[in-house]
């Protein structure tokens, strides 16, 4: 059900997206529409008024947005990362790991905002150290009722319209101690506009500078130093949740070729006829992977092949998006290269696949660490966290 509605939204964004990426503008309208729909409340527990989907689920609804706008569904697969994490922090699992009832109360209540329409963006990426959890330069350290969080953040998707911000710092006096806070929009954020890129220009991905206090409950999980743990016991969030976006890229860049073909009447010619053949049959290899690698994360969160899947699933989207793009640009002609042209939307933001954390190279490098039974998450030469 939940993907009908995306699949009935995604129309709407394809008809803004050509004025959304020409102008750099935050896509304010997919927004409202998604509000509207009550997606904010997706991966949000029936029992607090969500819908209670699965990370399959997700998949499904992210795949459908990204046919219509990809910059649309990479915002939303913040918000759906963060309701996502908190969701997956289950009361059986808050008792194993200890954590304390106000934090307990806290996941339900940012849990319930989203559900009645808050958003939720990501503030982790750093310059000069990417998403790398161990090498921020944030810093955060206690004070009389909380803490204080002080550094400067990039590729923050959402800036300056999200509800509230998920926030990775380091202990200053343990830097060992990576943590997350979810910081409500307002004074101690400031937005730096910066964001003008080859791709995805409708993210908003500006910089966001942090200088604020916050309560004992912003801290997620109420436990210090959970940050670290959770990538590397359950990374979906962090690295599978970009896959069914990028493969949702892909599967547009073949709709726009076959309309451009249709329309151009170059259907007859063999080689146009291969490309788009091929390219079918990535997108729908990529887009099988994805949903293997969801619906394990369901089944078995964190289980080592439920891991190899997630890390398959984000290489092979990144690099079938990249590739799917490039060959149906070349396969429209020299015409679907103008701006404004959907293909050369589409194969510009479908590059930026691959780039984003983890990256190909790291997805790679994570596989072959693994498949010759070392250590993936601390051995190899690509930074992991």
């Amino acid at each position: 059900m939940t993907a009908d509605e995306a699949r009935r939204l995604a129309p709407r964004f394809a008809a803004r997206a050509a004025d959304y990426d020409r102008t750099g503008a935050f896509p304010v309208e997919d927004f409202a529409d998604l509000r509207r729909a009550g997606l904010f409340g997706l991966m949000v527990p029936s029992r607090l008024g969500g819908m209670g989907a699965g990370f399959a689920d997700y998949a499904a609804v992210a795949y459908e947005l990204a046919r219509g706008n990809g910059a649309t569904a990479l915002v939303f697969n913040m918000h759906a990362s963060v309701t996502g994490a908190l969701s997956g922090v289950t009361d059986e699992l808050a008792d194993a790991l200890g954590l304390p009832p106000e934090a307990i109360d806290a996941r339900d209540r940012y849990l319930r905002a989203a559900a009645e329409g808050s958003w939720y963006a990501v503030a982790m990426s750093e310059r000069g150290a990417g998403s790398r959890l161990s090498e921020m330069a944030t810093r955060y350290s206690r004070t009389a009722d909380g803490y204080h969080i002080k550094g400067a953040k990039t590729f923050c998707s959402g800036a300056g319209h999200a509800d509230a911000y998920l926030v990775a710092a380091r202990n200053a006096d343990d830097p060992s101690q990576v943590s997350q806070f979810l910081v409500p929009a307002g004074d101690g954020l400031t937005v730096e506009p910066t964001w003008d890129a080859l791709g995805m220009r409708a993210t908003g991905s500006h910089d966001v500078h942090v200088d604020v206090t916050v309560g004992e409950t912003a801290l997620l999980g109420g436990v210090e130093g959970l940050a670290l743990v959770v990538a590397q016991l359950a990374p979906h969030w962090m690295v599978a949740s970009y896959a069914a976006v990028y493969v949702g890229v892909a599967r547009a860049a073949v709709d726009a070729a076959v309309e451009h073909v249709d329309a151009r009447k170059l259907g007859h010619l063999p080689a146009v006829r291969a490309r788009i053949g091929r390219a079918d049959a990535a997108v729908a290899a990529a887009h099988l992977t994805v949903m293997e690698a969801a619906r394990r994360v369901d089944a078995a969160p964190g289980d080592a092949e439920t891991n190899r899947w997630v890390w398959r699933a984000k290489l092979i989207a990144g690099t079938t998006a990249a590739d799917v793009a490039a060959s149906m640009l070349e396969a429209a002609g020299t015409s679907a290269m103008r701006r404004g042209h959907p293909l050369e939307r589409l194969y510009r933001d479908a590059r930026a696949g691959s780039l984003q954390p983890a990256t190909s190279d790291v997805c790679a490098d994570w596989l072959g660490v693994e498949a010759l039974g070392g250590d993936p998450d601390s051995q190899g030469t690509a930074p992991r966290w």
